[in-house]
């Protein structure tokens, strides 16, 4: 069996996704209990237990949700149909925040967000992101441009699938990028338009694009992600962060009440790009569905915690750092991921 570096893999002759590798422990680990593999980061200023964004998705991150992530050492990004947008904005929510560390860290604002939103999100120095579909769009360009001209914010924007625009959103001002596009469980985006890269092929590419020219942007891995190993393999492949929908929907401080249906609880979900959430004859790009109730998002966060420890251990890392330094992976066929998956 070959041993695939990230080079190989990058240049592998197939798009590949998270479900087409694994990582391969060849070292002998020195991590004698999953407890001591150090998860912790800092993303643009803020210290993060676990490397974990939440997508400001209307079905996934209100307010009660950034806050909860924030409480657990992850970053929310309040969706921008939030109706607590104004709330946030308000100068008791400012120094109630200033006060007692509400935990609002992030907000997602459209393409054409409000100046004067925009002036209020920078005063708060709140990090800002630009929320559309494509950044590799000269609309999103100078929009980072004039945001940035005007003021001293951190700026995430998405999504792209291929590093040949980085460099200009870098010099733009951006100062993280979301990677993966048509890859969300409930994104149509591939299927409407043709478009997408399988996400492991669209991080390295855009890894490799940063490494080559010299870039600081960070790298968002958004997109594709199943369980706590798929979060393994994102860091792994060099991703500074990684973004959650799927697997934060359903959780009790998600948007939306919990359903009782067929004796079973339910909470909606459903695409930024969806008709539920246009409500208008527009292009859709997103579908909507139910996902089992979850409970408390702590649930979640913890077995996520539990999960890349315990990978960090296997492949004798210590620290995140040393987790993005690997270059041992496994190219796997259908039948071999099949065997992984649990016999129940």
């Amino acid at each position: 069996m070959k041993v695939y570096t990230k080079k190989e893999l990058n240049e592998y002759h197939q798009s590949l996704t998270y479900d087409d590798i694994s990582l391969i422990p060849i070292e002998v680990s020195r991590i004698k209990s999953r407890s001591e593999a150090n998860i912790s980061s800092s993303f643009l200023g803020v210290d993060l237990v676990l490397p974990v964004l939440s997508s400001p998705m209307d079905t996934v991150t209100g307010l009660d949700m950034a806050k909860a992530l924030s409480n657990l050492g992850c970053l929310g990004i309040l969706n921008r149909f939030d109706s607590s947008l104004s709330e946030i904005l308000s100068e008791r929510f400012f120094e109630k925040e200033k006060n007692y560390n509400s935990g609002i860290k992030a907000v997602s604002i459209p393409l054409n967000g409000a100046s004067d939103i925009i002036d209020k999100l920078a005063e708060r120095d709140y990090i800002i992101c630009i929320d559309t579909a494509n950044a590799n769009n000269r609309a999103v360009l100078e929009h980072t441009e004039k945001i940035k001209r005007k003021y001293n914010v951190k700026l995430i924007v998405g999504n792209i699938a291929h590093g040949s625009s980085l460099e200009q959103l870098e010099d733009a001002g951006a100062d993280a990028v979301r990677v993966g596009i048509g890859s969300g469980s409930v994104c149509t985006t591939s299927i409407q338009t043709g478009i997408g890269i399988g996400q492991v092929s669209s991080l390295l590419n855009v890894l490799f694009e940063r490494s080559e020219k010299k870039l600081k942007i960070k790298i968002i891995a958004d997109g594709g992600i199943k369980s706590p190993g798929d979060i393994a393999k994102a860091i792994a492949l060099g991703a500074d962060t990684v973004m959650l929908g799927r697997m934060l929907s359903g959780t009790k401080e998600t948007p939306g009440e919990v359903i009782k249906y067929n004796g079973q609880l339910w909470k909606k979900y459903r695409g930024s790009a969806s008709f539920g959430v246009k409500m208008r004859n527009e292009f859709i790009e997103g579908e909507e569905t139910m996902v089992a109730y979850k409970g408390t998002v702590k649930n979640v966060i913890d077995s996520i915690s539990d999960g890349l420890r315990s990978s960090m251990s296997y492949m004798n890392c210590a620290d995140l750092e040393e987790l993005r330094q690997t270059e041992t992976f496994a190219v796997l066929s259908t039948s071999s991921y099949i065997e992984r998956l649990p016999k129940v």
